[in-house]
């Protein structure tokens, strides 16, 4: 009989070490060259600051290439840039780098003084760690050396992560499961199913509505939604989030069949918090692609490739795509699953969102 292993493996560590980076706990990262501990600096405490400071090694607030540009710091890591942090660093200094809120109230931050020598790889993972935490992309790192940070790490319960098996994991799509579907009449239709899927990863669980029986064999009229908890609830005028929903919903009723998928993938996917910062952005007059640039990080951070693992795993493999994303489409494709149709989803124009919606189609690529 073979041994039942109790340990967590690497996907677990990671999900773990999300958990602990949002509650302001560091973690591991390890590789045959070293070790480097990682804080988040949005959850950072100036205690925790202080106790990793005292375990010695080089210290650097790793930002991704967009938020450097905004900062006038140079990424010469390619995709991030490694910020020399200065004896006299404080946490505010720290948050003033990372959080774009701070620009206007401290417009002098530098010089910041990038490195240029040495591997960036932990630090590009830690970064990514952060990212996929949805927390703002803005890492302390410290590389320690010797037995003695490792020990107290250890000593300390923390989190420790080897890197080189990690790397690979944290950009792939986690296995989806169905978890449970149940009738739930609507108002556009009284024959409509909720279906719970739940990623192996632990990560947010994504919901897909089945409106009338319709078949596995033909195009199956479908539509890939973001959560966006300020259009969809509250009616929000900034965006055309909540009307694109409702349409979608209205337009399957009235054909007797469809799907839509519930993707939590907030605020393009940076989370709920990133987006009222880059809100906050958007009143200072940026639009909402130089909101998340400043704020560290790409135009668009969601992952489509749920969408086309939920189909799939429903019995769809052709769809008439709901959608102004010609992403989506091209994603859909690559995923092997055929779009028969793009079906404009054009509904929810008004004065609060113009700009937005411009935006969307001059910068995106939108079909508006």
């Amino acid at each position: 009989m073979s041994a039942i292993s109790l340990a967590p493996d690497t996907i677990e560590l990671l999900a773990r070490a999300r958990g602990d980076l949002r509650i302001g706990v560091p973690v591991v990262l390890r590789e045959p060259a070293g070790m480097a501990l990682v804080a988040a600096v949005e959850t950072l405490s100036a205690g925790r600051l202080e106790s990793l400071r005292a375990l010695g090694g080089r210290a650097s607030l790793v930002i991704s290439a967009r938020r450097a540009a905004t900062l006038k710091a140079r990424p010469y890591d390619g995709d991030l840039a490694r910020i020399e942090l200065p004896a006299e660093a404080t946490l505010a200094w720290l948050r003033a780098v990372a959080d774009p809120a701070f620009d206007l109230d401290a417009p002098l931050k530098g010089p910041l003084m990038a490195r240029r020598a040495g591997r960036a790889d932990l630090h590009r993972l830690a970064l990514r760690l952060i990212k996929s935490a949805r927390l703002l992309p803005a890492a302390l790192v410290i590389e320690a050396a010797g037995d003695a940070p490792l020990a107290a790490a250890t000593a300390a319960g923390l989190t420790q992560i080897d890197a080189a098996t990690a790397a690979p994991l944290i950009g792939e799509t986690s296995p989806l499961h169905e978890l449970v579907s149940a009738r739930l009449p609507l108002q556009v239709s009284e024959d409509a199913r909720l279906h719970v899927f739940r990623p192996e990863d632990g990560s947010e669980e994504h919901y897909a509505v089945e409106i009338g029986q319709p078949a596995r064999d033909a195009p199956v009229l479908a539509r890939l939604h973001s959560a966006c908890f300020t259009g969809d609830l509250l009616g929000s005028l900034k965006c055309d989030c909540g009307a694109q929903l409702h349409a979608a919903l209205a337009q399957m009723g009235a054909e007797g069949g469809g799907v839509l998928l519930y993707l939590n993938q907030e605020g393009r996917g940076i989370g709920l918090a990133n987006k009222m910062r880059a809100y906050r952005l958007q009143d200072q007059g940026f639009d909402t692609v130089e909101a998340n640039h400043r704020l560290g990080f790409e135009d668009d951070e969601r992952d489509f490739r749920i969408g086309a693992d939920i189909l799939r795993r429903m019995g769809f493999s052709t769809v008439r795509l709901m959608t102004n994303n010609p992403a989506k489409i091209a994603m859909m494709r690559a995923c092997g699953i055929e779009v028969a149709e793009r079906v404009p989803l054009r509904v929810g124009k008004g004065k609060h969102n113009r700009a937005y919606l411009a935006t969307k189609r001059d910068k995106s690529g939108h079909l508006l």
